[in-house]
């Protein structure tokens, strides 16, 4: 029993130990590149729910483009190059749309997930039937789908089946946001 006790207490002190030293340090990261192929696999989830003024649109991304701290700032840019076609009377319209949006990222510890809040339109344009221009009108519509698919869907999770990311979903954390990656800090 005293064996095992003073192996525990030698695991803790060594654990306690690193844990100090790294703290400030980043212990995992992500970058642009790995935000990108997330939110590529939950987009096809977005075209599911989507309608537009009431009629149903289905919608497939052409490129996403993905911006972590732009010029140092604390915020994550998303750019997406999407095709949809509206049904409607019994025709389809295609639509090509381009948004451009940001927002800030928060660590959800319960959920062990990034999201973003605060989300603002940088731009917009749609090409739709010979009409090109500003999203205009359509703005308020546009972002509160993407604001109400945000609030649901993390940008990032934690992969619970990886071990260091669960001992580390287990510490309290900070996150910073650094040009081209978010970094999860241990907060000790």
């Amino acid at each position: 029993m005293r064996i095992l006790l003073n192996v525990a207490m030698l695991a803790a002190t060594l654990f306690l130990t690193a844990c100090n030293s790294t703290q400030g340090m980043s212990i995992y990261s992500f970058t642009n590149s790995e935000l990108e192929s997330v939110l590529s696999q939950q987009l096809p989830e977005l075209s599911k729910k989507m309608s537009l003024m009431g009629l149903p649109v289905q919608f497939d991304v052409n490129e996403l483009s993905v911006d972590i701290g732009p010029d140092n700032r604390d915020v994550v840019a998303l750019g997406v190059d999407s095709g949809a076609e509206i049904n409607a009377f019994a025709f389809k319209y295609p639509v090509r749309l381009n948004l451009k949006i940001e927002g800030s990222p928060f660590y959800d510890s319960e959920k062990k997930a990034v999201y973003l809040r605060n989300i603002k339109l940088l731009n917009s344009s749609v090409d739709a039937a010979g009409f090109k221009g500003d999203l205009g009108m359509l703005n308020n519509e546009a972002m509160n789908i993407i604001n109400a698919f945000l609030a649901v869907n993390p940008v990032y999770k934690l992969d619970m089946s990886d071990p260091k990311m669960a001992l580390l979903s287990k510490l309290p954390l900070n996150m910073k946001v650094v040009e081209g990656a978010i970094k999860l800090i241990p907060r000790l």
